[in-house]
């Protein structure tokens, strides 16, 4: 075969390969399209009537305490920094239990052990000058009355070693109020939509579309606790807890008639 009917057959193939290329191009519609299709008809009919967020909110007084506290040592070697930072938090622990906290509501938050190093201008780099030891827990205090007493018996029994980080107050069971900040958020949306009814000169129906989201607002207060002076007994802390919000929002849509 010389090299003319190469260039021939060459044209040939080139034709029947684009002939299919084009036969896919005209090839009814996929399922995709479909899909996409019925998608879009969905958005447009959601997106069919009154959209709006109503707000509820209850205002309650807390009832527990969540309080972080923990201890925190350091020494030349791994083994005295854990030895320090044990001794410590057993005797914090033994506080908490005195005040009769469950050791159900003591929960660890944080434990690390990391070297320290500081620069040495004469080395010319960091050189390790020891190990800490870190220990943090949460606790809750059921008895919230009992909150500043037991910062002050913490404090005193881990000594040089205690790290209050903060406390934050909050309710053991809000579904109560959450059901009252439901009921209020649905009578704004409501108001809300009748409003906007009204001014469009449309009469509105009922809700088609009900989205919940809900956000308690805990009372959080940074505490650094450090040790009391030995020269003198340290006032007892004051501790109040405050007001907290429990909040609820809803989307709701109503048709319009």
């Amino acid at each position: 075969m010389n090299w003319k009917s190469l260039i021939v057959l060459s044209v040939v193939l080139l034709t029947i390969a684009f002939g299919a290329t084009g036969c896919e191009s005209f090839s009814p519609p996929s399922s995709a399209s479909g899909t996409s299709s019925l998608v879009s008809g969905i958005f447009n009919q959601q997106n069919t009537g009154i959209w709006v967020t109503g707000e509820g909110k209850v205002g309650v007084v807390p009832d527990v305490a969540i309080l972080s506290l923990g201890v925190e040592a350091q020494a030349d070697s791994v083994a005295e920094a854990q030895r320090q930072a044990a001794t410590a938090m057993t005797a914090v622990v033994a506080e908490l239990d005195r005040f009769g906290v469950a050791e159900k509501d003591i929960k660890t938050q944080q434990f690390s052990i990391y070297p320290v190093r500081r620069w040495s201008e004469k080395d010319g780099r960091e050189i390790l000058i020891g190990y800490r030891v870190t220990n943090t827990v949460t606790t809750k205090v059921r008895k919230i009355e009992d909150t500043g007493a037991i910062i002050d018996a913490a404090a005193s029994a881990g000594g040089d070693y205690i790290r209050i980080n903060n406390i934050s107050f909050t309710v053991d069971d809000p579904s109560a109020y959450y059901e009252e900040a439901r009921e209020l958020a649905m009578a704004d949306a409501k108001t809300k939509a009748k409003q906007l009814a009204d001014s469009g000169d449309i009469k509105l129906g009922k809700p088609t579309y009900i989205s919940e989201s809900r956000a308690s607002v805990p009372v959080v207060r940074e505490f650094y606790g450090e040790a009391a002076m030995p020269a003198m007994a340290a006032p007892p802390t004051p501790i109040s807890p405050g007001e907290t919000e429990i909040r609820l929002s809803v989307q709701v849509v109503y048709s319009i008639k």
